[in-house]
């Protein structure tokens, strides 16, 4: 059930991170892309969503970014090896990927998907 149909009384008792998490899940719906819950180990996927956080995190003594994808059902880890910056890849930012998930620790990520940064959402 999206935001919008909850009324009014359902936009003041929840959270301010429930009503994130729908609105996100709403965009990721209407962009047609996975939900991070629904994504599928070794088929390619699109997703989106927000980044939760941006960390270089050297890989077998080689530089990665890690970045934190969230879209209001699951998080994604996103590992971009041989990078130690990626311009625009930064916390808060929302980006459609393209790639393979896979399970990693236990936790689905994307390593070196390919991305589009979208435009800051005007809220």
């Amino acid at each position: 059930m999206s935001t919008s149909s909850r009324g009014l009384f359902g936009r003041f008792t929840r959270s301010q991170t429930e009503v994130d998490a729908d609105r996100l899940e709403d965009d990721a719906t209407d962009l047609g892309a996975t939900h991070i819950r629904d994504c599928v180990g070794g088929t390619t996927a699109t997703v989106t969503g927000r980044l939760r956080s941006v960390t270089l995190r050297p890989v077998a003594k080689a530089p990665a970014v890690e970045a934190e994808l969230w879209d209001g059902t699951g998080r994604m880890t996103l590992l971009f090896l041989g990078r130690r910056r990626i311009p625009g890849i930064t916390p808060g930012r929302h980006v459609v990927v393209h790639g393979r998930p896979i399970c990693r620790d236990g936790e689905t990520a994307m390593v070196n998907p390919r991305y589009e940064l979208l435009p800051p959402a005007a809220e």
